[in-house]
């Protein structure tokens, strides 16, 4: 069967159709949505990065009170570190209800896809209640702009220099390094380009790492004192990234680091690399050429447009073929599944902290996917095997069955298929959910169902 515009709108490049809500009616008016004002993030408001960091910063206060036995500090901890989780846990489902109740679902889709792209994994190095304002200033508000200003947010983020350890490198011939001895720590270099911006397989050498490595020294951030250019801790002289050089002034190097990433933006095998990322997300794990070759044109012909590139996304044929070729993720089939029980955004909102646990950020974790803890820089993997396992399917008809009794309305199960999913609900799919023992059952069958967990 093939599906409709809207189911295939609404499904592959949303999080799937709800009651009660019309599905986009063409790319133009998906387009005009994502230019348009953010009301998904005004009804369900998030903190920037810099009340998260003050936050963090009084959090460290206390910590290291508690570690100097300053009377009293152990229970403020305890406190403050609860308060932070509670606070936390209202994020991510905030995160969640701009998906559940949006109605530009695009734009949820592109901040989860370029939040995956600039990866950090919030546990661990006190990321754990700012990484959200790191999605939320770097990544959400870049885009719909230009690549450029996109890297720059995100690479040199104080989030992404802690998670890669930018924070520790020192340019050995610096003051700094020749002092204490300390050296270049190459991990922000590496990743911005293998996995930032040219790609693995892109033109660029171990000496290029090494360069660039030197060039991005002194870039340092922590949350008692904030961002710093430390010019002592900066490697001295001028640094050749691809046959471009950099630096070697008189003047701090943050200019030079700017001009470094926006010539990177600019590459050619930068517009290749984000074009197949794009295609393998939205499409397919194998992508037609076409399209790829498409949107690496509407890339590197607009100098980095990201609308340019979505608007080439969305008028390719083949973005609108092979329906069920991706996977849904864990958080995706959770925001979908809401979204076709057409669950009261209240419900969801006012969940306390252990029922959070229970129904979102437990279950995302059985499936594979715990909360903002990608495996690696590189972000989760994209492949359908990879998530449509029998653990993994498993784990989402269990999900199913609690989230149906605990939110969803006594619904006919073979109705409800097609409320989940529109024209691609056949008469073999509503015959065989009509078949089960109770109503309830009938429904987790409709959200266990391939249709279902694919897009």
């Amino acid at each position: 069967m093939t599906p409709s515009f809207e189911t295939y709108a609404a499904i592959r490049f949303g999080y799937g159709l709800r009651p009660g809500a019309t599905p986009p009616q063409s790319p133009e008016a998906m387009l005009a949505a994502l230019a348009g004002p953010d009301l998904a993030a005004a009804d369900w408001p998030i903190a920037g990065f810099a009340e998260k960091a003050e936050a963090e910063r009084a959090l460290g206060l206390l910590r290291k009170a508690r570690r100097e036995k300053v009377d009293g500090a152990e229970e403020e901890f305890k406190a403050a570190n609860r308060a932070a989780l509670v606070v936390s846990a209202g994020e991510m489902r905030h995160a969640m209800l701009r998906a559940i109740t949006g109605p530009d679902g695009l734009r949820e889709r592109m901040v989860r896809f370029w939040a995956d792209h600039f990866s950090v994994n919030a546990r661990g190095k006190g990321l754990r209640d700012v990484t959200s304002g790191y999605i939320e200033d770097a990544i959400r508000h870049n885009i719909t702009g230009n690549f450029r200003d996109l890297l720059r947010a995100a690479s040199l983020h104080p989030v992404m220099l802690i998670y890669l350890d930018q924070v520790l490198s020192i340019g050995p011939n610096s003051r700094i390094g020749k002092r204490a001895g300390r050296g270049l720590n190459e991990n922000l270099a590496r990743e911005i380009l293998e996995l930032h911006t040219l790609g693995v397989g892109g033109a660029y050498a171990q000496t290029d790492v090494r360069q660039f490595a030197e060039l991005l020294t002194g870039l340092f951030y922590n949350f008692r004192t904030g961002f710093d250019y430390r010019v002592q801790a900066a490697e001295p002289g001028a640094e050749t990234v691809l046959g471009e050089v950099y630096g070697g002034g008189r003047t701090e190097r943050l200019a030079d680091i700017h001009a470094a990433l926006d010539d990177l933006a600019r590459h050619p095998d930068t517009a290749r690399h984000i074009a197949r990322k794009l295609a393998v997300h939205f499409v397919a794990d194998d992508p037609d050429p076409a399209l790829v070759a498409a949107l690496e044109a509407a890339f590197r012909d607009s100098d980095g447009d990201l609308m340019q590139v979505y608007g080439a996304l969305l008028a390719h044929p083949a973005a609108w073929s092979d329906f069920g070729a991706k996977a849904r993720q864990p958080f995706d089939f959770i925001v979908a599944a809401f979204r076709a029980l057409g669950t009261d955004p209240g419900e969801i909102a006012n969940l306390n902290f252990r029922k959070t646990r229970q129904f979102l950020s437990g279950p995302m974790a059985v499936m594979g996917q715990p909360w903002q803890q990608p495996p690696g820089p590189d972000g989760w993997p994209e492949a359908l095997e990879d998530w449509i396992t029998p653990q993994g399917l498993a784990a989402r008809v269990e999900w199913a069955l609690m989230a149906i009794n605990a939110f969803g309305r006594d619904q006919d199960p073979a109705a409800f298929a097609v409320a989940a999913l529109g024209d691609m609900a056949d008469d073999r799919l509503r015959r065989i959910v009509g078949f089960a023992e109770s109503r309830a059952e009938g429904m987790a069958l409709v959200l266990a169902s391939p249709e279902f967990n694919r897009r």
